[in-house]
């Protein structure tokens, strides 16, 4: 448990950074969207766009004139923001041991290196949980203004549950590059490119048809936020595929650890 809060405390200042982007984010957002509210003329702007790019970013699946259409927007950007910074504390927990010059005090420790991984990694699922709900929590207190409905409140937490799983896949892939990798400086930025490369193709995704074939390499393409709105459920496939690349990605991190030289 010490090293569990010592985690903790090591990580709040990054906690605290993300939590505040998230709620600038959710203040810009819903300032903006008061320029949307009740006022369908603005709608206009959008004919300009081209319909690829509107389809690519789930712009024409939405109502913007009100709160719960506007928010659906607003989710592709909460799936990159809440993504970058699981997949960054995931990477960190364990590389930066060898990055601090902390590795011989973790060995001298009187636990086997399962246990001190265990510890660190409730550390950063406890993270990813307190920037989720603070996501949640900003989100609904902003959105106040605005009189949602009991859809919008249902929406909202489905994409809470997407949210969830989305963080930890890519925290469960930082863990297993920063377990795998040896060079503690790459671990981190290699998680971050494959995030942004998954974001790509799940952008490229939306521009045709004839691509949709890519929703099942990408994590952000899993859980449309489209179909939860109108649909109100999550594809088993990708709740499936979400489970084994977690349970693969953790797997392969301990495996990976309790082999690996710890270099001091």
């Amino acid at each position: 448990m010490n090293i569990f809060f010592h985690e903790l405390r090591a990580n709040r200042k990054s906690l605290l950074i993300w939590c505040g982007i998230v709620i600038l984010f959710n203040l810009v957002g819903f300032s903006k969207y008061s320029a949307f509210y009740e006022n369908p003329e603005l709608l206009s702007v959008l004919d300009g766009m081209p319909p690829a790019l509107l389809s690519a970013l789930d712009m024409n699946a939405f109502n913007l004139t009100t709160v719960t259409g506007f928010f659906g927007v607003m989710v592709i950007y909460f799936n990159l923001i809440l993504s970058i910074a699981a997949v960054m504390w995931g990477s960190d927990i364990i590389s930066k041991e060898e990055r601090d010059k902390t590795v011989e005090f973790s060995l001298t420790l009187p636990i086997t290196r399962a246990s001190l991984m265990t510890a660190k990694i409730a550390a950063v699922i406890m993270n990813c949980i307190v920037l989720l709900l603070v996501t949640w929590g900003s989100t609904l207190i902003f959105a106040q203004r605005y009189q949602p409905d009991s859809k919008f409140y249902h929406f909202v937490s489905l994409t809470m549950l997407t949210l969830l799983l989305l963080q930890m896949i890519f925290m469960a892939l930082g863990i297993f590059l920063g377990c795998v990798m040896k060079k503690h400086k790459q671990s981190s930025s290699m998680a971050v490119s494959i995030l942004l490369v998954s974001y790509f193709i799940s952008i490229i995704t939306g521009l045709s048809k004839d691509l949709d074939f890519l929703k099942y390499i990408t994590p952000f393409n899993y859980f449309d936020p489209a179909a939860l709105l109108h649909e109100s459920k999550l594809e088993p496939i990708f709740i499936v595929l979400s489970l084994v690349l977690i349970v693969v990605s953790i797997t392969g991190a301990y495996l990976s650890y309790s082999k690996r030289d710890l270099y001091i």
